[in-house]
């Protein structure tokens, strides 16, 4: 199953807040929508949701207009959405029941979700009882009580303490490997890196950067390289001051856990490592630095402003 947004415009008064997005997603994947506040993220899940349409372009699932589809969705929104005097159990199986389910059927989900998030003693309880992180896990039975085709997770992992974030993870990594088209937002840049193939940024209502995460990384500068030596060797970055004279390193920085070279140009590290191991040098890391998607993020969508509506 395919997402596809092509030419997505949308204008709030005399604000556009979307200016011709295109991006795709696929089945089987987690896509990363990442912006700051303001940038347009919630106006396209808006969009992509059927809760209004765009001013111009297309939404498909394989091929055809999202609003004459009848695919299913999951929505975890970064606001708590939930009733918070309702008992937890029933308002599961109303929110079942509201996207088409029986009430057999919604009452069983219902149970198997608080199961499976290790929620089922709190089935009588009112969502105001919980800790925050434990409404987060409510609010994650209430996004995939229906079996979505489509899961949309905005924050997912807010609030969270790290034993229930490993827990959110593995449900997160069922419903990737079960074929379920994943959008997932968040500002946490390491959760996007660990379960995100491909990635757009938005910036001021556009994409400023969309693509595979590992392609994109590989197309930043690779001269940089840590390097960390047999610590009874001494210091990472003396050690390396030796090979400078090749013309092969044009800098040396020096860490707490080793030395960071600035190579000539990125063919060098073959020569560079080559030296090194013919002198003898124990080594502990040799790696190629490679941004990470919190520099990416930063050096594309930094000079972003606060959109002039209260829209995002």
């Amino acid at each position: 199953m395919q997402l596809t947004l092509k030419k997505i415009r949308k204008t709030f008064g005399k604000v556009e807040v979307l200016k011709g997005i295109d991006l795709t997603a696929e089945s089987g994947s987690a896509f990363g929508l990442l912006g700051r506040n303001g940038a347009g993220k919630t106006t396209t899940i808006r969009i992509v949701m059927r809760i209004f349409p765009p001013d111009s372009g297309e939404v498909c699932i394989d091929g055809h207009q999202i609003f004459e589809s009848q695919h299913t969705f999951g929505y975890l929104p970064e606001e708590r959405g939930l009733y918070p005097k309702k008992k937890i159990g029933e308002q599961l199986a109303y929110i079942g029941m509201l996207r088409g389910m029986n009430k057999t059927d919604a009452y069983a989900a219902a149970k198997r979700w608080l199961k499976r998030l290790k929620m089922e003693s709190h089935e009588d309880d009112i969502l105001t009882t919980l800790s925050k992180g434990n409404q987060q896990k409510i609010q994650l039975c209430a996004a995939l009580i229906n079996d979505p085709e489509i899961v949309i997770l905005d924050e997912l992992f807010s609030g969270l303490d790290p034993v229930n974030a490993g827990l959110l993870k593995e449900v997160l990594a069922e419903q990737i490997n079960r074929g379920r088209i994943v959008l997932f937002s968040s500002h946490e840049m390491n959760y996007v890196e660990e379960f995100c193939d491909n990635i757009a940024i938005m910036n001021r209502g556009e994409i400023v950067l969309n693509g595979n995460l590992r392609q994109i990384k590989r197309g930043y500068d690779r001269r940089k390289i840590f390097i960390a030596v047999d610590e009874a060797l001494g210091s990472s970055a003396k050690i390396m001051e030796q090979f400078m004279q090749k013309g092969i390193i044009l800098n040396i920085e020096s860490s707490a856990e080793g030395a960071i070279v600035h190579l000539r140009k990125p063919d060098d590290k073959s020569e560079l490592l080559s030296a090194i191991c013919n002198k003898g040098i124990g080594l502990e890391r040799f790696d190629v630095l490679e941004p990470t998607l919190e520099e990416i993020f930063i050096e594309k969508a930094g000079d972003s402003k606060d959109s002039e509506a209260n829209v995002s």
